[in-house]
């Protein structure tokens, strides 16, 4: 399994907004995608900071789903709300309970 993190710092008051987006928008399009397994939002409220861990069967499977680059165009719907832009990385999982 493999996972993709994307870290993000939004503006002052724009951690809500971001966070619907995310909902709304790249979510289903993840779910979409073959080879999605999972996907968590966590936020701190009191930084404006947000991370998104996604679940993948395989490395593979993850850069296809950003290989047609309506990814970056997710991303660059929630830019305006960030302070700086998002920060990725993918990451092999080694455990999952």
């Amino acid at each position: 399994m493999y996972a993709r993190i994307v870290t993000v710092q939004t503006r002052p008051g724009q951690l809500d907004p971001a966070s619907a987006l995310f909902c709304e928008l790249a979510l289903p399009f993840a779910q979409a995608q073959p080879g999605f397994r999972q996907a968590l939002l966590l936020t701190d409220a009191d930084t404006g900071q947000a991370i998104t861990i996604t679940l993948w069967d395989s490395e593979q499977s993850q850069r296809a789903s950003e290989a047609d680059g309506r990814f970056m165009q997710q991303v660059s719907q929630v830019a305006p709300l960030l302070a700086q832009p998002p920060m990725m990385q993918g990451m092999q999982v080694r455990a999952l309970v």
